[in-house]
């Protein structure tokens, strides 16, 4: 495992699992938010997104935690290892929930500086619709890889608490 993809719903853990493989692994951990998102909720151009991309696929060893789903099918050829949570959105948005009152007003851990930790109803209907709109599609693409990547989808937490128990580096 030199450079592993962690992707699904916001709110799923990504950020949460990545840097704790991080920690267990070795690897670096790329937050992608944190390159995507300029001060104030602004994103950055697909191109721009698009040249950052190029430079951090080319590096020796990652761990990349952002879902990006129009990047997918670019990003995974990189890797070796991609962990998608396929998570019920109730779960992502309970977790939403409870991150935004607890670090509300502040900079997340994982975003880009200067993006406050906030809701929106935008945000609340991408999450609500994110199997409906983006889960087959991932599924699709990773059923593209299987055989040449090592592809591990999470269903339930106690998946990911039961991964690190039998974790070794």
């Amino acid at each position: 495992m030199k450079r592993v993809l962690v992707i699904g719903c916001p709110g799923s853990g990504k950020s949460t699992f990545s840097s704790r493989l991080s920690k267990e692994s070795g690897l670096p951990v790329i937050h992608l938010d944190s390159f995507y998102w300029k001060p104030g909720w602004i994103s950055c151009s697909n191109q721009e997104f698009d040249e950052i991309l190029q430079k951090l696929l080319v590096q020796e060893t990652y761990i990349m935690d952002g879902n990006y789903g129009r990047t997918l099918d670019y990003r995974i050829p990189y890797t070796d290892t991609v962990y998608f949570f396929d998570f019920p959105r109730y779960l992502c948005l309970y977790r939403l929930m409870k991150r935004t009152i607890l670090n509300h007003g502040t900079t997340g851990e994982y975003m880009g500086k200067g993006c406050l930790e906030s809701i929106d109803y935008k945000f609340i209907k991408s999450v609500w619709n994110f199997r409906k709109n983006q889960r087959m599609r991932i599924i699709n693409i990773l059923e593209k890889y299987k055989g040449s990547k090592s592809i591990v989808i999470f269903r339930k937490p106690k998946e990911v608490k039961n991964y690190f128990k039998s974790y070794s580096k």
